[in-house]
């Protein structure tokens, strides 16, 4: 009871002070500016909301409300405005989705017979997210969906050793080879590689980069907004002071959490970085209409303007529609800002969006699995990340029809063009980056050799004259323009005797090693035309033209594979 009664007296002797206290205030407050549009009424009326147990107080609204004014010496001023969404390190509860990663399927390319359509089209592709995948899914023993297989950027998360473009005037070297298949007797392999010039550090251009950082709620695994924070901390250290950096976040809304800030201050920009937190839905359209303001406003005319997004790809608020996000980003490069794309996690990963993205904003689709992953990506390459050296890059090449019977594309089916769209300079396609490497394999069957495809009743009356053993078996074309060009250039080089070699051992070890990394796709995506080919004649291939390894991705890979021969399928775990 004693406690009680001191309860009501302390209760009561607060009452009176803020009686007395109150007097002088009034007093004050008479010579207080009335405030617009706030009648009486309405003042009584907030007096009604407050609860004197202290739960519920009415909070005035700072937006609306008069400029400072001065009460009893002390200055009341509105509150700054609040901060971008994850600012601070507020985490939400421990979340985590499971089987809502989506891909695109779709078909694999088939044979094609060479006097029925001698030509074959395609975009070149850089990205490396699908490898990253695969190795993240075969970490956990299980087998990749098939549409999150893309062999072409398998085959090119590696790098090759590609002689290097003698001059800056042809940003590309060519390198083409022609050996045995090592899956089915008869056919034989084209193997077309190109090399990016290497602009030196001293040489490259400005960077005017703004980091799209997505804080939702489905960020807060230990794989996703964590190991953002690492791996844009690793990429700012590989700027200098020229360069500068933006950041906006995005939740249930967008917001600035850095303006453009030179890297000079790099304390500062790491700082903003590291106090990012997740929580709420995911309002990824509004955050990239902010970020690509934010480059604009900022933007060189003779450096390099990018958006980076890094994100698990869920957007749930605001514009979701895949092909009006593809348009405002379409538009948006035209204007000479290009978006990459970083992708976090598993369980809620669109990398169908994520690819359609970073295909139309001129830019790279990387998975960022490990901090391993990051530092390959944003360190040891970092050059070929975010400095171009071609845009609008596309291959066509013709074959034979009097040396080649038939030919497939290995991989580049999302990358496919129209025969037409390669001369015509107002279709986009895949980027180049400093000192990067691309390869694209072919499939032939010599004419005269194996059919694939069957013969036809009236093949007979078809007379087609068999070339001598040293003549042209196809013809290759590249295409492609400066970075800051609208008017593409041309680079061809024939498929003839002179790249050829008579046995697949025999054949450039560089070149083998990507045949082994081809053909393990080709098996994880159901082998259709693979042959004879096992994950054991994989590893034989590859352990053979392994090479030099100086970060250890050659031997990692033998590792994944070795992983495949004894992972569980995913349907198997869902049954």
């Amino acid at each position: 009871m004693g406690s009680q009664y001191r309860s009501i007296g302390l209760a009561l002797g607060a009452l009176l002070l803020a009686s007395c206290a109150g007097s002088s205030i009034d007093n004050k407050a008479a010579e207080m500016p009335q405030v617009a549009n706030e009648p009486a009424e309405e003042n009584a009326a907030d007096a009604k909301d407050i609860i004197v147990t202290g739960s519920r107080v009415r909070q005035p609204n700072y937006e609306m409300a008069s400029p400072i004014s001065v009460i009893s010496s002390q200055a009341y001023a509105p509150p700054p405005p609040p901060p971008a969404p994850g600012m601070g390190g507020v985490w939400s509860p421990p979340y985590h989705d499971e089987g809502r990663d989506k891909f695109t399927a779709f078909a694999e390319n088939s044979f094609h017979i060479v006097r029925e359509a001698p030509v074959s089209t395609f975009s070149i592709d850089v990205d490396t997210a699908s490898y990253s995948w695969v190795r993240a899914s075969l970490n956990q023993n299980v087998l990749p969906q098939p549409a999150a297989v893309r062999t072409e950027e398998m085959v090119n998360y590696f790098h090759y050793d590609y002689a290097p473009p003698k001059t800056t005037a042809q940003p590309f070297s060519t390198d083409v080879a022609l050996f045995p298949s090592p899956w089915a007797k008869g056919r034989k392999l084209v193997r077309i590689g190109i090399r990016g010039y290497d602009v030196q550090r001293a040489q490259r251009p400005r960077a005017n980069l703004v980091f799209l950082i997505d804080t939702s709620g489905s960020m807060q695994e230990p794989n996703k907004l964590p190991l953002v924070q690492r791996s844009l901390s690793m990429l700012i250290n590989e700027l200098d002071e020229r360069d500068t950096v933006a950041i906006v976040t995005y939740a249930g809304s967008a917001g600035t959490a850095l303006a453009p800030t030179p890297v000079a201050q790099k304390r500062k920009i790491l700082d903003v970085i590291n106090q990012l937190g997740a929580g709420g839905s995911t309002a990824g359209a509004e955050g990239i209409r902010q970020a690509y303001h934010l480059a604009e406003a900022n933007f060189d005319a003779k450096g390099v303007n990018r958006v980076i997004l890094a994100t698990d790809g869920d957007f749930n608020v605001g514009i979701t529609n895949e092909n009006e996000l593809k348009g405002y980003i379409e538009r948006e490069r035209s204007k000479g800002v290009f978006l990459s794309v970083l992708g976090f996690g598993m369980g809620n990963y669109n990398d169908a969006l994520m690819q359609a993205l970073a295909q139309n904003g001129n830019g790279t689709a990387a998975y960022i699995d490990t901090v391993q992953e990051a530092k390959k990506t944003l360190v040891e390459e970092a050059g070929s990340t975010l400095f171009p050296i071609a845009k609008d890059v596309k291959i066509q090449v013709e074959f034979n029809p009097a040396a080649v019977a038939e030919y497939r594309l290995i991989g580049y089916e999302t990358r496919a063009l129209n025969r037409d769209d390669f001369d015509n300079d107002k279709v986009d396609a895949g980027d180049v980056g400093s000192g990067q490497t691309v390869t694209a394999l072919y499939e032939i069957v010599p004419f005269g050799g194996p059919s694939v495809m069957g013969g036809s009743r009236y093949d007979n009356e078809i007379r087609v004259t068999p070339v001598r053993n040293n003549a042209e078996l196809g013809f290759v074309k590249i295409r492609y323009k400066l970075p800051k060009s609208d008017t593409s250039r041309l680079i061809t080089t024939p498929i003839n005797a002179s790249v050829q070699f008579a046995s697949f051992d025999a054949a450039p070890r560089d070149a083998r090693f990507a045949t082994a990394v081809a053909g393990f796709a080709e098996l994880l995506r159901g082998g259709r035309y693979n042959g004879t080919l096992s994950y054991d004649d994989v590893l034989r291939i590859a352990a053979a033209a392994r090479g030099p390894d100086q970060y250890g991705y050659r031997s990692e890979f033998l590792d994944l594979v070795r992983s495949a021969k004894g992972a569980k399928s995913l349907a198997a775990l869902e049954r």
